[in-house]
């Protein structure tokens, strides 16, 4: 009698296990598709700071993994990072720009 019950739950545990990989993998995916989107909707701004985008997008991830629900979290996280990154650009050309008109007036 023991035995066969000891088989019974051997059976169980493999398809629990399957469940819970298939889940990660599943979720893995899901993170994987959401930067590849990231990244193609800041294609046009990525490509001179490409290092920049790449931190702030594995920040992104890192923070999203923090959460309970990660593959929720991260498109926004990651949206809102590209766009700190993009601000923080755009004020640094922006001080380039005017270091360079009082060089020339001087």
């Amino acid at each position: 009698m023991n035995t066969t019950n000891t088989n019974k739950d051997l059976n169980v545990e493999p398809t629990i296990t399957n469940r819970y990989l298939q889940s990660c993998r599943k979720l893995l995916a899901g993170i994987e598709q959401a930067k590849n989107k990231v990244q193609n909707d800041f294609h046009v701004t990525l490509e001179p700071h490409h290092k920049s985008y790449k931190l702030a997008l594995n920040e992104a991830e890192a923070l999203a993994w923090q959460t309970a629900y990660p593959h929720l979290v991260f498109p926004s996280l990651a949206v809102e990072k590209f766009q700190t990154v993009v601000a923080w650009q755009t004020r640094q050309q922006s001080l380039h720009k005017h270091r360079s008109v009082f060089a020339e007036a001087a």
